[in-house]
């Protein structure tokens, strides 16, 4: 079997770890595919795609909005879903404090070309004071008052409340509600340059991958935990179970829909112009899907 050398991006959070962790530590058939592994940050990882220095890689679906005609979507592999949002945070106010409206507050965002950043966007397009920090640091800013509040994503949604944080808003599911669709955070992509034959096989085999996860869910621990930012165990668990999902292994008809529906919007508020690139790679994005939307899911923000 003829081997190809890809390069693979994705974050050392526990639900990507937990993912990829079977293919790139040879637990499955890879069918010939060797990965020289990147893990960073979300958002380095989306200015690395901007950049084109990575095969396959884990974006944002903020960020893919920019590079459909560089990079197409697999099937497998999204943190796509249902209450799974960023949230929008601050230290919580005593009864005599002064509220400020998110407008006049300094925002700590944890990343320019998040999706969370663009959630926050659409929600307080008014909110220009914005800051951007690694994700793990927003928490402490917050607390050390260096900024007013945060949009917070990962295993912080889990920790805020014990650190004396509240949250002003769901973002997530201000989206859900708005739009009537799931949340489409981010997803595995792939340069359209690598022929397509392979692209097919780098989804079966992350779809082999997360299959063999479900499967033996402690084989990934040791990967998981090496990676992890101090997290307990209840926390990663609560982490993989809220961003891997059904749709993680495949996008399926109503997870394509999201993403549709997120790229519109994103067009539509003027952010990118409009591109016929192909979604995904298969080209199974059906004329039905476009029209539903186009129009089902128009919100006007």
């Amino acid at each position: 079997m003829m081997e190809t050398k890809l390069s693979l991006g994705f974050s050392p959070c526990p639900n990507d770890c937990f993912m990829f962790d079977a293919m790139i530590h040879d637990k499955i058939d890879t069918e010939g595919l060797h990965f020289e592994v990147l893990m960073t940050d979300v958002e380095e990882l989306n200015k690395k795609a901007f950049s084109g220095s990575v095969d396959v890689t884990k974006l944002s679906y903020h960020a893919f909005a920019y590079l459909t005609d560089s990079y197409t979507l697999l099937d497998s592999g999204s943190a796509l879903g249902k209450g799974c949002g960023p949230l929008l945070i601050r230290k919580k106010q005593g009864t005599q404090s002064q509220q400020k409206e998110v407008a006049e507050m300094k925002i700590a965002i944890p990343g320019k070309y998040t999706t969370a950043n663009l959630l926050f966007s659409i929600a307080y397009p008014e909110a220009k004071n914005k800051t951007e920090l690694i994700f793990s640091e927003i928490e402490n800013a917050i607390l050390n008052r260096e900024v007013d509040a945060g949009v917070i994503i990962h295993e912080n949604r889990f920790t805020y409340q014990h650190k004396g944080l509240e949250k002003i808003i769901d973002l997530g599911e201000y989206w859900e509600q708005t739009v009537n669709s799931l949340i489409p955070l981010g997803g595995i992509v792939v340069k359209r340059s690598i022929d397509k034959t392979i692209q097919q096989k780098i989804n079966r085999v992350l779809r082999k991958s997360i299959e063999y996860a479900f499967a033996h869910p402690d084989s990934s621990c040791d990967f998981v935990k090496a990676n992890a930012q101090e997290m307990s165990d209840e926390v990663i668990k609560k982490h993989i179970d809220l961003y891997v999902n059904n749709y993680s292994v495949s996008l399926g008809k109503e997870g394509r829909l999201a993403v549709s529906a997120l790229l519109k919007k994103v067009e539509e508020l003027g952010i990118v112009k409009n591109n016929n690139a192909a979604i995904f790679p298969d080209d199974e994005i059906t004329d039905e899907i476009r029209k539903t939307s186009r129009v089902s899911l128009y919100v006007s923000f």
